[in-house]
């Protein structure tokens, strides 16, 4: 699914990852925790094609990302990767609906076909009723699941969540959490997520933990 090896990234003077070797495979829900600045949202974006390592390859799905020009890679992570943030990054003009086909549209995906695709995910996500709505009219938790809905629409082969549930309150937390399973088990769907919290933690597959820009354990 996801190979990683010999990733390095530095930044001017300070390297952030220093040789980092990584297998997730397909179905997986796997966390990676670590203090902060131990590189784990760097390894995420670098996972995600979002940044470039110095050093090392990322094969995803049989791809080697790094061989990819810059247009070809811009259409397979549209395609591949699936992206959830802590703060929902929802396009506050458009509604729920709108937002969730966009990746579609993207893509070269017909309306028609990108508004059924949208309409099914957010069912799936008990969201039909919110269809309509923009950002401002949705809760935390109902903006988080957009997004969540969002990042699966084009069945990606990963979906990378940087602290998903970092601005949600407790309730909407553990239902985030809860959701995230309920889609492993639904669609097969394998998840990497960056996480501070110790109870998502401990719910996931295997937790890869990074300390000082190397990873202490699996």
């Amino acid at each position: 699914m996801i190979q990683i090896k010999g990733i390095t990234k530095n930044f001017g003077e300070l390297q952030v990852l220093k040789g980092i070797d990584l297998v997730i495979n397909e179905g997986e829900v796997v966390s990676i925790v670590g203090p902060s600045g131990a590189g784990k949202t760097t390894l995420l974006q670098i996972m995600g094609t979002l940044d470039k390592a110095d050093t090392g390859t990322v094969i995803l799905n049989g791809t080697d990302v790094g061989a990819l020009k810059e247009k070809e890679l811009s259409a397979f992570r549209n395609r591949q990767i699936g992206f959830v943030f802590q703060f929902h990054q929802l396009l506050p003009e458009f509604t729920a609906l709108e937002n969730v086909m966009m990746p579609a549209l993207i893509g070269g995906v017909s309306f028609s076909v990108a508004q059924k695709k949208a309409k099914e995910m957010l069912e799936l996500l008990g969201l039909s009723d919110r269809s309509e709505h923009k950002p401002s009219e949705l809760s935390g938790g109902e903006k988080q699941r957009v997004a969540v809905a969002r990042a699966l629409i084009n069945e990606p082969a990963v979906i990378l969540a940087d602290e998903p549930s970092g601005s949600l309150d407790s309730r909407n937390k553990e239902e985030l959490h809860q959701l995230f399973f309920y889609l492993r088990e639904k669609l097969g769907q394998t998840f990497v997520i960056v996480t501070h919290d110790e109870g998502l933690a401990q719910l996931t597959d295997r937790t890869i933990h990074l300390v000082d820009g190397k990873v202490a354990s699996l």
